[in-house]
């Protein structure tokens, strides 16, 4: 049986509890100084104090990580990414820095079509090697879980090829990938005007395929302006919950279009982006529970508003945060900077983004009944900073604080032993 104890720790912060936390619940970290964790066979054992936990375990019969003057924390839970893609789209930053904007970009042949074309080109071993380094990176970060949607196919093909991909990473890489499927994440040219169609095609020619082959969890759809309407997500969402796919939406992102208030009526496990989203969205949001994700990255990328988090947490929402890894929008999979974002922009305090990127993030994917936080029953994701508080986290800026990470109680990095193990 592997057994661990993580010792002496500055802070252990534990963010407890088992399902998300909204409003001043957010601010709650449920601190413990000098604090233990207790590890067996990958599920934590024992939270407390360490002379508690050092008089009831001995740790003579233990792998032990003494964490003195260091602070200990959930793994990262990174709920949004696009993270297996071909390609790359560097000319279209220095489109937008020219002036253009995102709906600009995507008119003339760039943004997702672009990356449609690269994915459907990129051989699946190509995207297997580029979306594990893309995994070691978010490792390094301290992230324990993340959240792939597929979306770069817009066909049977490549949106399968995007999530096999996934799956075979998910096999092999430390970091557990929660699968979604985007099938309906822009409109390829042929189906232009004719949306319905797509749609028709999505659900009748892709989705049986997704589920039988169990290639995802979850399932996703642009709901903006000149993408996808709010009847043709409705369509769409409500044949994939039939079919027992989780939902999610990219909700409200360029402009007020009622994805908030549509992620309500169908009982989303969370509705993402919401840059634009109504007071009256959200509201009927709080009220059902549903996780606001938010990504302040790609605000930041696009030099866009950012999504009200400080409203959002005073009116009784619980907000994740997430990095929206992307090779177009948001070309970052920096924890820290979006943690940066989020305290200096979006006006959460730290306390509030250390939540939404563990617990609530979790929750965000279904998850915070065995992972987002340390307690008692929970998988042993567990990170270790260099420094002594959770605070250094947001005030590096940009720069990764964390020197290890526990992973189903086992340690799989390390940064003064060069990295992933």
């Amino acid at each position: 049986m592997k057994k661990m104890i993580i010792k002496n720790a500055n802070e252990l912060v534990t963010c407890s509890g088992f399902k998300a936390k909204s409003g001043s619940e957010m601010s709650e970290l449920n601190i413990i100084k000098n604090g233990a964790v207790v590890i067996e066979d990958g599920i934590i054992k024992a939270v407390g104090t360490t002379s508690d936990i050092l008089k009831e375990y001995d740790e003579a019969n233990y792998e032990v990580i003494d964490a003195t003057n260091k602070a200990v924390l959930p793994g990262f839970v990174d709920p949004h990414t696009h993270f297996v893609f071909g390609g790359y789209r560097a000319e279209e930053f220095s489109w937008r820095l020219k002036g253009e904007n995102y709906m600009e970009i995507m008119k003339r042949g760039g943004g997702i079509l672009s990356s449609v074309k690269m994915t459907k080109e990129a051989t699946e071993e190509e995207l297997y090697e580029s979306g594990l380094k893309r995994l070691d990176s978010m490792l390094s970060f301290g992230v324990t879980t993340v959240e792939g949607k597929s979306g770069y196919g817009l066909d049977f093909d490549t949106e399968i090829k995007q999530l096999e991909t996934m799956k075979k990473l998910g096999k092999v890489h430390p970091i557990d990938i929660v699968s979604t499927f985007l099938g309906a994440h822009a409109v390829p040219k042929e189906y232009k005007g004719n949306e319905d169609a797509f749609i028709d095609y999505v659900i009748d020619e892709v989705m049986p395929t997704v589920v039988e082959k169990e290639l995802a969890e979850f399932c996703d759809i642009f709901c903006e302006k000149s993408v996808f309407s709010v009847e043709q997500s409705r369509k769409l969402l409500t044949k994939a919950k039939e079919m027992g796919l989780k939902l999610k939406l990219h909700a409200d992102e360029i402009v007020q279009l009622g994805g908030a208030e549509l992620s309500a009526e169908l009982g989303a496990i969370s509705a993402d982006h919401l840059l634009q989203a109504s007071d009256e969205g959200l509201a009927l949001m709080a009220e059902k529970g549903i996780v606001a994700t938010l990504l302040p990255g790609t605000a930041f990328s696009l030099k866009a508003d950012y999504a009200r988090g400080r409203y959002m947490i005073d009116n009784g929402l619980s907000v994740a945060l997430a990095t929206d890894l992307n090779p177009g929008s948001c070309f970052t999979e920096s924890i820290p900077l979006i943690f940066a974002l989020a305290t200096l922009y979006m006006k959460l305090t730290t306390e509030e983004a250390i939540n939404a990127f563990t617990i609530n993030a979790a929750a965000s994917l279904d998850r915070a009944d065995s992972i987002g936080s340390i307690d008692v029953g929970k998988k042993a994701d567990i990170i270790v900073l260099e420094f002594p508080s959770y605070k250094f986290i947001p005030y590096h800026i940009g720069v990764s604080t964390v020197e290890k990470v526990v992973k189903n109680g086992n340690l799989v990095f390390d940064k003064l032993r060069g990295g992933r193990i």
